[in-house]
């Protein structure tokens, strides 16, 4: 299958170029929010720094940092660079804890928002031919109309599903032929369990390609996914505050997603101490908008962990790529003192024969100990065996766990479709240390 290339004069730059167009589009960001933006004028005063002291991109870090109770304490509109006018659309993050973060578009805004998108689709494949079906929550939330978008740009058909109505999902799929699904990978998975319990073989379906974002997830994932819907699984990254989904996406080659650099400059530093690591180490990724009109951000502290790669890719594209996140590093819980993620988990999980892709994790404290428990979904054959193969079966997961993560865990195996599933993101992490 021929891989297209969107906009083959910015994914395929010399890196001089990347950095050049970088330099001038920082200095112009940098100039704006100077101007029009209070948070960043006091930032910058209380630094001492005048935007005329950005003269090349190693000024970047010199910079303030932007982090989510920025956006609260300038809630709703604080942030905004340009008058409420030349703002045409109004998007804000779930808001799970108090407030939720407010973020603009104007009209240039969304056009630029529809061709980053419809670069990553066409790098998974997608083309004017294609029947796309988006299956993300329609509203606040930018992840359905980011891809929407581009895929009207690509000039594909978009089927506006929304979250939920599973079996609803399923017959529209088969009837109307959809040929790329747009969703969270933890809903292809509930996807392909109900077509499995309602003896619907997912070859008979017309889909070829399958767009997953919205939370962190395994190479493992990935394979099971495209194992049991027949499709091509590709991840893409974004968030709203940065611009919602277009920040970055998989190519064919799958080896990591390509940043849009000449929209984006990504920086990876420690999460602890803030300073900026060199190309390769694993950190906080950290992002400063390029080409925003409405609500520009510099050096925003996205939280995500993951690694930049700027080595050649096999595409074509000179794009650095980022590894697929690790989790977020207020998703990674300490226990015991080290870190661990639910994707490293998740990878243990899906080698092992018998054990489903559901599972959570649940951190307690007894006395001033940290414990964790691991509940896994089994298959039926696992769970009525007897106890001696139980047991044998529990100590095996254990020990591979441990192996990975460098702590111990208890496993708890629960019957198929007990651990809740969720149309939106997988609640992987309870924790009841805090309580």
């Amino acid at each position: 299958m021929e891989h297209q290339i969107w906009d083959r004069t910015h994914e395929c730059m010399p890196r001089e170029d990347i950095e050049q167009l970088q330099l001038e589009r920082l200095q112009a960001t940098v100039n704006r929010v100077y101007k029009s933006v209070t948070c960043y004028r006091n930032k910058f005063n209380e630094l001492g720094i005048v935007p005329e002291d950005i003269r090349s991109l190693s000024d970047l870090s010199r910079l303030p940092f932007t982090t989510k109770d920025d956006l609260r304490l300038n809630y709703p509109y604080g942030m905004f660079a340009v008058p409420l006018r030349e703002v045409v659309r109004i998007h804000s993050s779930s808001g799970t804890t108090g407030k939720p973060t407010v973020v603009g578009y104007t009209k240039n805004d969304i056009k630029t928002w529809s061709n980053l998108v419809a670069r990553f689709m066409t790098a998974a494949g997608v083309t004017h031919d294609d029947v796309v079906q988006i299956a993300f929550g329609y509203g606040m939330f930018t992840g359905a109309f980011g891809l929407h978008y581009g895929a009207e740009t690509i000039g594909a058909s978009v089927i506006p599903m929304s979250a939920g109505n599973t079996e609803k999902q399923i017959m529209i799929m088969q009837d109307y032929k959809s040929t790329a699904l747009v969703c969270t990978p933890s809903y292809a998975l509930t996807l392909a369990d109900r077509m499995e319990k309602m003896g619907i073989d997912s070859k008979s379906l017309s889909l070829k390609v399958g767009l997953f974002g919205g939370e962190p997830w395994s190479e493992a994932m990935r394979r099971e996914i495209e194992g049991r819907l027949f499709i091509s699984a590709t991840d893409n990254y974004g968030l709203s505050e940065v611009i919602g989904p277009g920040v970055a996406g998989d190519c064919h080659c799958k080896n990591g997603m390509h940043i849009f650099e000449d929209a984006f400059i990504p920086e990876i530093i420690d999460p602890e101490t803030g300073e900026t690591l060199p190309p390769g180490n694993v950190g906080e990724l950290v992002l400063t908008t390029l080409t925003k009109e409405a609500f520009p951000m510099i050096r925003y502290r996205t939280r995500d962990i993951t690694s930049l790669d700027y080595t050649q890719c096999a595409c074509g594209r000179t794009l650095v790529r980022m590894k697929k996140t690790m989790g977020r590093s207020d998703d990674m819980i300490i226990i015991k003192g080290v870190n661990v993620f639910p994707s490293q988990i998740e990878e243990v999980l899906f080698a092992i024969e018998g054990c489903e892709p559901h599972y959570q994790l649940v951190v307690d404290r007894r006395g001033s100990m940290d414990t964790l428990e691991v509940h896994i979904e089994v298959t039926e054959n696992i769970f009525f065996d007897e106890m001696k193969k139980q047991r044998s079966f529990l100590e095996m997961v254990e020990k591979r766990i441990e192996s990975v993560i460098q702590v111990g865990a208890t496993v708890r195996l629960v019957e198929p479709n007990s651990i809740p599933r969720s149309e939106g993101k997988a609640q992987r992490v309870i924790d009841r240390r805090s309580l």
